[in-house]
């Protein structure tokens, strides 16, 4: 009976987020013209379904047991004063040291070739929007969201707060995918946005922009990338497989072939 009521939340879930983007992408589009079933979309909400139904769970379990391993090893006197301090500083602290540890280890995808083996699932979409923020390996869901939440589990956050801290962080991966562009000006080199991030995307594996929310990591480390115009293409330049089963098993076997 509890599955039932996932399986209505994924539901939910996937008529909210085409509620709120659709119409943002078809007034604000960043490729004119793009539909809403372009090819391979069917692959994209295979990965969505797998996330809400399947690996959302093994992600969380993990998480789970993490955080009670942090417990054992957290000295309570530092949990102490981190958590003596302003709730808006503490969590100014998680997301200034979160993006850190996420645009390092995001760099470190990119860069190791075995970390890379499952991260290239989420580069192989050829088109960007919503939907296709949500393709990813499971593998690379639980070495992001562990380095994600590394500091809130440092610092004792409740699971109301973290929940809330991934759910902000969970719609913001989907609007900076999103078939839209909206220029921001001089703030862009404060907050992200679907035409930094897409820049990620694109063809080329060291392109730049690995920061998430704001890319002052990437401008204070010499890897912003921000031309005016929209990438051309997206996707990788290796040869992969376009479908769900195949892009999950292929990281594997090619572990294999490397013995």
């Amino acid at each position: 009976m509890q599955y039932l009521h996932f399986i209505g939340y994924t539901g939910l879930s996937l008529v909210f987020l085409a509620l709120a983007f659709i119409p943002i992408e078809r007034v604000f589009p960043a490729k004119p013209g793009q539909s809403v079933f372009r090819p391979h979309w069917r692959t994209d909400l295979c990965y969505f379904l797998g996330q809400y139904l399947l690996w959302g769970f093994l992600v969380l379990w993990i998480m789970m047991q993490f955080s009670f391993f942090l417990d054992d090893i957290i000295p309570h006197n530092i949990r102490s004063n981190i958590q003596s301090q302003p709730m808006w500083l503490q969590i100014t602290e998680v997301i200034f040291f979160s993006d850190l540890l996420v645009y390092w280890g995001h760099r470190l995808q990119h860069k190791v070739d075995f970390l890379w083996r499952f991260h290239k699932v989420h580069h192989s979409a050829e088109h960007l929007d919503w939907l296709a923020s949500h393709r990813e390996h499971p593998v690379d869901t639980i070495y992001t969201i562990g380095l994600i939440n590394l500091p809130a589990f440092i610092m004792g956050f409740h699971l109301e707060v973290l929940a809330g801290l991934i759910a902000f962080r969970g719609i913001w991966a989907i609007y900076i995918h999103s078939n839209v562009k909206l220029p921001l000006g001089p703030l862009r080199v404060l907050i992200g946005s679907p035409e930094l991030h897409h820049w990620h995307h694109d063809l080329e594996r060291d392109r730049g922009n690995y920061a998430n929310i704001s890319p002052l990591m990437d401008v204070l480390f010499g890897t912003h990338v921000l031309p005016d115009n929209e990438p051309e293409h997206f996707g990788i330049q290796e040869e992969f497989p376009k479908t769900y089963i195949g892009q999950l098993i292929t990281p594997f076997r090619m572990k294999r072939k490397n013995k």
